[in-house]
C-alpha cells in the first residue's frame, strides 16, 4: 500500500536525520564562495556588511550550516548576484527540515486542505516559539544549538499557511493529555494554549480536542496528516520514530480519511473544545 518511502534504511545512513540537506546547501556554499571571492571581499568585511560573524560565513560556504532567508537576501543584494542565490532560497529553506519531512514541507506550501491528528504533542502548525523550542530541546540524542533554533525557524515559517491566499482548509484533532502536559513549564504551557485558542478562532481553522475518559477511539495507530493539494490530488503522511511515509495510493488513503472522520465524531465539537480549553487555562 506504501507508494514511496521518503527515506530508505540505506538513504537514512548515509544521510542522518538531523544532517542538513548537503546537496542544495553545498551548491549554495559554492556559489557564495564564488561570488564573494569575486567581489573581492575577505570573510570578515563580507560579515560585516550582512550582519554574520567570519566563523558563520565559512559555515555557508562550506555547507555546514543551512543559510538563513534574511541571510540569503542581504547576501545576494550586497555581491551584486542578480537572483543566482535568490533562486535557491526555496530549496534551501526545505534543507532546515530533517530529511524525512522535506518532501511534506513541500507538500504544506501546495495545500488547499490539511487535517491533523496529534497524538503525542501539539501540531507544529499550532505551536508557539517556546514551545517549538522545548519539543526540539527534549529531543534525544541531543541535538546542538544551532540546530535545535534551525529547526524552530523552519516550524515558525511553516505557519506562512494562515496568512495564504486563497486560505486553505485546516482541521485538528489533538488528545487532550497532549494540551496536558506542560511541556516548557508552566508559561510556555499557558501560552500556548492560548495560542490554540487564538488559532481556534479563524474561519478556516476548527480545532477538536479528543477526551482522554472516552470510551472508543479509532486513532490508535498514531498521530497523521491528511493533505489535499491544488491539483485534487489526496495523500496521507504518517510520521513515527523520525521515519515518515507518504501514502497517495486511494484505497490506502481512504483508509485514513474514514479513520480521521471517526476521529472527528469521537471528539469534543469546536465550541466544546474551545472551551474545554479555556477550562484548561482557567486551571493554570
Amino acid at each position: 500500500m506504501t507508494v514511496r518511502d521518503e527515506e530508505s534504511a540505506a538513504q537514512r545512513q548515509q544521510r542522518p536525520e538531523d544532517e542538513p540537506g548537503t546537496g542544495v546547501v553545498t551548491a549554495f556554499g559554492r556559489q557564495l564562495k564564488l561570488l564573494r571571492v569575486r567581489a573581492g571581499l575577505e570573510r570578515a568585511e563580507f560579515g560585516k556588511r550582512v550582519g554574520y560573524s567570519a566563523d558563520t560565513i565559512a559555515s555557508y560556504e562550506q555547507g555546514r550550516r543551512v543559510p538563513q532567508p534574511r541571510f540569503i537576501d542581504q547576501a545576494d543584494e550586497v555581491l551584486g548576484a542578480g537572483g543566482l542565490l535568490l533562486a535557491m532560497k526555496e530549496e534551501a529553506g526545505r534543507a532546515r527540515y530533517p530529511a524525512f519531512f522535506r518532501d511534506m514541507a513541500r507538500l504544506e506550501e501546495e495545500a488547499v486542505s490539511l487535517h491533523v491528528y496529534g497524538a503525542l504533542a501539539v501540531p507544529g502548525l499550532l505551536q508557539t516559539e517556546d514551545y517549538a523550542r522545548a519539543v526540539f530541546a527534549m529531543r534525544r540524542p541531543l541535538l546542538d544549538e544551532a540546530t535545535v533554533e534551525q529547526r524552530v525557524s523552519a516550524r515558525l515559517a511553516r505557519q506562512e499557511i494562515f496568512a495564504r491566499s486563497p486560505l486553505p482548509t485546516l482541521s485538528f484533532v489533538i488528545e487532550e493529555s497532549v494540551l496536558r502536559r506542560p511541556l516548557g513549564g508552566a508559561s510556555t504551557h499557558r501560552g500556548q494554549l492560548e495560542e490554540v485558542l487564538l488559532h481556534g478562532q479563524r474561519r478556516n481553522v476548527e480545532i477538536q480536542v479528543m477526551p482522554t475518559p472516552g470510551s472508543e477511539h479509532c486513532g490508535l495507530g498514531g498521530p497523521f496528516t491528511l493533505i489535499e493539494i491544488r491539483d485534487g490530488q489526496r495523500m496521507a503522511y504518517v510520521e513515527v520514530q523520525r521515519t515518515s511515509r507518504l501514502y497517495n495510493e486511494r484505497d490506502a488513503v481512504r483508509d485514513v480519511e474514514e479513520q480521521y472522520g471517526i476521529l472527528r465524531a469521537q471528539a469534543l465539537t469546536p465550541p466544546e473544545s474551545m472551551a474545554f480549553v479555556e477550562g484548561l487555562l482557567g486551571e493554570r
